[in-house]
């Protein structure tokens, strides 16, 4: 059950929720993306299946979702909300190993305060749908920080994602080293939502990927890598 929190950011308050499942063995800051708030269906999915499968969760509201402004907030603050949140999540389960991550934008801003200067405690970065372009505009400018992360990093992109061309994606995953993995989901778009005709299974796609994340924390955390 998801327990209601807040934390400072800066002079702003914001909302968070907290899903610590029994017998927990890591916790991730997860980040919502730039259109919807820690409440999102997608979100609440997602904490859920990590609850399942033995993840804790600390779901937050960036500080202009929680005004309710629709613009995100400028780089600076959106670094200063994901350490505040990072911080939140050690001092509520200290005994439990750190990840952070989260949906496009969250994600992004997560790879950006890590690359900025180590995120305390955290082991590695999770991207729910790394937004590496515009739509219809190719390009892998955005991800020139992450040569700068030096924590693992997990890559959850679907094949009909406007936001990411695959091809360069897989590009980028190769250059950044044995420490990325990727995780390519057949169909998925960037809000991993698979077409009818294709065969797929939006719930399918959720239980792969949420393996996924899984598997690779235990993964990483059975290396020590970090």
């Amino acid at each position: 059950m998801d327990e209601e929190r807040s934390f400072a950011v800066g002079g702003e308050q914001v909302s968070a929720l907290w899903h610590r499942p029994e017998e927990a063995l890591a916790s991730l800051v997860l980040a919502h993306g730039a259109g919807v708030g820690m409440r999102h269906a997608f979100m609440a999915n997602v904490a859920e299946g990590l609850a399942e499968r033995g993840l804790a969760t600390l779901r937050f509201q960036f500080p202009y979702m929680e005004a309710g402004r629709r613009r995100p907030d400028p780089p600076a603050k959106a670094v200063a909300a994901i350490r505040s949140a990072a911080a939140e999540a050690a001092a509520l389960a200290p005994d439990l190993p750190l990840f952070a991550g989260g949906k496009s934008f969250g994600g992004r801003m997560t790879s950006t305060t890590e690359a900025g200067g180590h995120l305390d405690g955290v082991r590695g970065i999770v991207f729910f749908g790394f937004p590496l372009h515009a739509a219809g505009q190719p390009d892998d400018s955005r991800a020139e920080h992450l040569m700068d992360v030096s924590v693992p990093m997990l890559f959850l992109q679907g094949t009909r994602d406007k936001l990411a061309d695959i091809g360069l994606i897989r590009g980028l995953c190769d250059r950044l080293g044995e420490a990325t993995r990727l995780v390519v989901l057949d169909g998925a778009d960037h809000s991993f939502k698979v077409l009818k005709s294709s065969g797929g299974d939006d719930a399918a796609t959720m239980t792969t990927m949420l393996d996924a994340v899984a598997n690779w924390i235990d993964q990483v955390l059975a290396d020590g890598t970090s």
